[in-house]
Protein backbone atom coordinates (compact mmCIF):
# COMPACT_ATOMS: atom_id res chain seq x y z
CA UNK A 1 0.00 0.00 0.00
CA UNK A 2 1.60 3.21 -1.19
CA UNK A 3 0.89 6.24 1.01
CA UNK A 4 2.76 9.51 1.23
CA UNK A 5 2.36 12.35 3.68
CA UNK A 6 3.33 15.95 4.22
CA UNK A 7 2.41 18.63 6.75
CA UNK A 8 0.77 21.89 5.74
CA UNK A 9 -0.11 24.55 8.32
CA UNK A 10 -0.51 22.07 11.16
CA UNK A 11 -2.50 19.59 9.06
CA UNK A 12 -1.03 16.24 8.09
CA UNK A 13 -2.04 15.33 4.54
CA UNK A 14 -1.86 11.61 3.79
CA UNK A 15 -2.24 10.76 0.10
CA UNK A 16 -3.25 7.29 -1.07
CA UNK A 17 -1.17 6.55 -4.16
CA UNK A 18 -3.29 3.59 -5.24
CA UNK A 19 -6.40 3.10 -7.37
CA UNK A 20 -8.14 0.78 -4.89
CA UNK A 21 -8.67 0.31 -1.18
CA UNK A 22 -10.21 -3.14 -0.91
CA UNK A 23 -9.94 -6.41 1.01
CA UNK A 24 -6.57 -7.23 -0.56
CA UNK A 25 -4.91 -4.12 0.94
CA UNK A 26 -7.10 -3.15 3.92
CA UNK A 27 -4.69 -4.44 6.60
CA UNK A 28 -1.71 -2.85 4.85
CA UNK A 29 -3.64 0.42 4.64
CA UNK A 30 -4.33 0.44 8.40
CA UNK A 31 -0.68 -0.36 9.18
CA UNK A 32 0.64 2.33 6.83
CA UNK A 33 -1.80 4.91 8.24
CA UNK A 34 -0.53 4.15 11.73
CA UNK A 35 3.07 4.66 10.56
CA UNK A 36 2.23 7.91 8.71
CA UNK A 37 0.29 9.44 11.62
CA UNK A 38 2.38 8.29 14.61
CA UNK A 39 4.06 11.12 16.46
CA UNK A 40 1.97 13.74 14.68
CA UNK A 41 -0.52 16.11 16.29
CA UNK A 42 -3.61 17.79 14.95
CA UNK A 43 -5.93 16.95 12.17
CA UNK A 44 -5.29 14.50 9.37
CA UNK A 45 -6.67 14.86 5.85
CA UNK A 46 -6.79 11.70 3.77
CA UNK A 47 -6.38 12.64 0.10
CA UNK A 48 -8.27 10.05 -1.95
CA UNK A 49 -7.84 11.75 -5.34
CA UNK A 50 -6.20 8.69 -6.92
CA UNK A 51 -8.64 6.12 -5.48
CA UNK A 52 -11.44 5.08 -7.82
CA UNK A 53 -12.69 1.97 -5.96
CA UNK A 54 -13.38 1.17 -2.34
CA UNK A 55 -15.20 -1.83 -0.90
CA UNK A 56 -16.53 -2.54 2.60
CA UNK A 57 -13.12 -3.72 3.79
CA UNK A 58 -11.55 -0.50 2.56
CA UNK A 59 -14.26 1.51 4.25
CA UNK A 60 -13.65 -0.42 7.46
CA UNK A 61 -9.92 0.26 7.17
CA UNK A 62 -10.53 4.00 6.90
CA UNK A 63 -12.80 3.87 9.98
CA UNK A 64 -10.10 1.89 11.83
CA UNK A 65 -7.51 4.52 10.84
CA UNK A 66 -9.79 7.21 12.26
CA UNK A 67 -10.09 5.29 15.54
CA UNK A 68 -6.31 4.81 15.72
CA UNK A 69 -5.95 8.59 15.89
CA UNK A 70 -7.84 8.71 19.18
CA UNK A 71 -10.51 11.13 20.35
CA UNK A 72 -8.31 14.22 20.27
CA UNK A 73 -7.57 14.06 16.54
CA UNK A 74 -9.77 14.20 13.46
CA UNK A 75 -9.55 12.30 10.19
CA UNK A 76 -11.07 14.19 7.30
CA UNK A 77 -11.39 13.11 3.68
CA UNK A 78 -10.78 15.00 0.46
CA UNK A 79 -10.97 14.57 -3.29
CA UNK A 80 -13.38 11.64 -3.45
CA UNK A 81 -14.10 10.28 -6.92
CA UNK A 82 -17.74 9.82 -7.88
CA UNK A 83 -17.57 6.06 -7.16
CA UNK A 84 -15.90 6.48 -3.77
CA UNK A 85 -18.28 9.29 -2.82
CA UNK A 86 -21.26 7.01 -3.59
CA UNK A 87 -19.92 4.37 -1.19
CA UNK A 88 -19.62 6.91 1.62
CA UNK A 89 -23.12 8.26 0.97
CA UNK A 90 -24.82 4.86 0.59
CA UNK A 91 -23.31 3.65 3.86
CA UNK A 92 -24.06 7.01 5.53
CA UNK A 93 -20.40 7.34 6.44
CA UNK A 94 -20.60 10.85 5.00
CA UNK A 95 -22.22 11.70 8.35
CA UNK A 96 -19.18 10.37 10.24
CA UNK A 97 -16.40 12.09 8.27
CA UNK A 98 -15.91 15.67 7.19
CA UNK A 99 -15.60 15.34 3.42
CA UNK A 100 -14.04 18.11 1.35
CA UNK A 101 -14.34 18.42 -2.44
CA UNK A 102 -10.73 19.53 -2.86
CA UNK A 103 -7.53 19.55 -0.85
CA UNK A 104 -7.62 23.35 -0.87
CA UNK A 105 -11.09 23.23 0.73
CA UNK A 106 -9.80 20.86 3.41
CA UNK A 107 -6.84 23.08 4.21
CA UNK A 108 -8.96 26.22 4.43
CA UNK A 109 -11.09 24.80 7.27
Amino acid sequence: MDLSSNADSGTLIVTVNEKRIDASVAIQFKDRMRVETEGQDGRVVLNLSQVDFIDSSGLGAIVAAMKQLGQDRRLELSCLSTNVDKVFRLTRMDTVFNIHDTLADALSH
